[in-house]
């Protein structure tokens, strides 16, 4: 069970000192049109994740090891990638790797690009339940290989009493090893932003028209 850190009652953190620990941060997107709400929302998000991050690594240690959705490659080309992927998250990265942490690709790079790519065909409208059918099931395995990866990788990076973050959907299937402290870096606005989602939507499907 991941400890939320938005909920301020918790064990004493000595309690947590020895192990492996991991900070899970929902990553979070936006675009070139995006509206002016959901980006203020977003920054102050990702502000509220810096200082959080900040209060884990004054009473737990400095994070040894960072990995992020989507990124193939290690090191410098990896943090290249999350810089043209989301600056917000970047900067969080670049956070760590400036006191001396280390960026582990997370991702095959193979399966990356058969899951996105059947996602992208998931999305374009198919007709045939056949065919629909066919691409869902191969959406799922191919999902489910990734996850497994994701979980292999980090359990064989991040070593005994080491200190990892990593940035993950919120709605990831990621199975973490069981000997991982996973603590959920859960900001305020975070729930402000899951609100304005519902909200949004909500209003939207009150504004398209009934057939």
């Amino acid at each position: 069970m991941a400890e939320e850190l938005g909920k301020i009652e918790k064990p004493p953190v000595e309690n947590f000192k020895n192990g492996r620990k991991l900070f899970f941060v929902p990553a979070l997107y936006q675009g070139e049109d995006s509206e002016t709400d959901y980006v203020q929302k977003c920054n102050k998000y990702w502000e509220q994740v810096a200082r959080q991050i900040s209060e884990l690594t004054l009473k737990l240690g400095d994070v040894n090891r960072v990995y992020h959705e989507m990124i193939a490659a290690s090191g410098e080309e990896g943090c290249k990638a999350i810089e043209e992927l989301n600056k917000a998250s970047y900067d969080i990265v670049k956070a760590c790797l400036d006191k001396k942490a280390q960026f582990e690709a997370l991702e095959d790079a193979d399966l990356l690009t058969e899951y996105m790519d059947w996602s992208r065909c998931l999305l374009i409208g198919l007709q045939s339940p056949s065919v629909i059918n066919k691409v869902y099931d191969a959406y799922i395995e191919v999902g489910k290989k990734r996850n497994e990866y994701i979980a292999r990788k980090i359990d064989e990076t991040l070593k005994e009493n080491e200190i990892g973050l990593v940035l993950l959907r919120e709605n990831h299937q990621v199975q973490f090893p069981a000997d991982i402290q996973v603590f959920y870096v859960a900001p305020p606005a975070l729930d402000e932003i899951k609100r304005w989602l519902r909200e949004r939507q909500s209003k939207l499907s009150e504004e398209t028209p009934k057939e």
